[in-house]
């Protein structure tokens, strides 16, 4: 069974489910600064322990012209100050072993994008780093795999690991999710559930747009039917303008909307937990 340790005072694989949750993409410093604050408010409101979460560079965007983020440094600096003055731990991606040591100067944990799960050499780069990894499951593989890339991570030296679930291919532009493999992978590894990137429709935009197209009004069914399986947490790509976020606005959870959705969760998770103690 997974074993839980700290970031901060977020405990992952502990007694209480955890947040994480930001914009796709920085998008701007008073943006980025101002998403963190209003998650971290609605979090704190419902004892909820929070990791903000946003990318300095999305290198897997569906065109060419699709907007990456803000670069390495301005993006770094951005999550610094977020982690500084918010006092909040920060999570972001990692898309090549040269620039691990870089980010694990100011990340608390680095992501693994769901395309690069197999990448031996940036889950080990990040393994050494120092910091927590989250490693996303990719869209092609099983369940029962990411132990393989649990493993790497733990025989590099990190036992701070945990996986993310993001649902599986099922066919072209669209993603299914299979709750089997919520309790699958949590017998080796704390496990989190992206409630918006499940609901993402990839690379379907209108009107033959290279962007990706999503289904956010099934967030809080996806949300609430992963606590009720028992994750350790939850994670949403959260933006205050969904229709002009630079980035996956067609699969992010509306800000307006996190207080309400994340009461829902908090409420299945003490169901459960009663449950399971009776």
């Amino acid at each position: 069974m997974a074993s839980s340790f700290k970031i901060g005072k977020v405990e992952i694989g502990g007694a209480a489910l955890f947040l994480i949750a930001g914009p796709c993409v920085i998008e701007s410093e008073a943006h980025a600064i101002k998403m963190a604050e209003c998650c971290n408010g609605v979090s704190r409101a419902l004892r909820l322990p929070y990791i903000f979460k946003a990318s300095y560079d999305k290198a897997n965007r569906t065109s060419l012209k699709s907007y990456r983020g803000l670069g390495v440094t301005a993006g770094l600096r951005i999550l610094k100050k977020i982690k500084d003055t918010v006092r909040i731990p920060v999570l972001t991606d990692v898309h090549e072993a040269v620039d691990v040591q870089r980010v694990a100067e100011v990340a608390d944990i680095l992501q693994i994008p769901a395309f690069l799960c197999r990448q031996t050499d940036l889950i080990v780069a990040a393994a050494k780093s120092g910091c927590a990894v989250n490693i996303k499951k990719g869209q092609f593989v099983s369940p029962w795999d990411m132990r393989h890339a649990v493993e790497k991570c733990r025989d590099a030296g990190c036992d701070r690991v945990f996986v993310t679930e993001r649902g599986a291919s099922f066919g072209y532009n669209n993603l299914v999710v299979d709750m089997r493999s919520l309790p699958m992978m949590r017998e080796f590894a704390p496990v989190v559930f992206d409630a918006t990137h499940s609901v993402q429709l990839p690379s379907a935009g209108e009107n033959g747009k290279a962007v990706s197209g999503g289904q956010p009004q099934f967030i809080p069914v996806l949300a609430r039917a992963a606590v009720a399986a028992g994750v350790d947490g939850i994670f949403m790509e959260v933006h205050d303008d969904p229709k002009n976020a630079k980035s996956d606005g067609a699969n992010a959870l509306d800000l307006k909307k996190l207080r309400g959705v994340l009461q829902e969760l908090v409420a299945v998770r003490k169901a459960v937990t009663q449950s399971n103690r009776s």
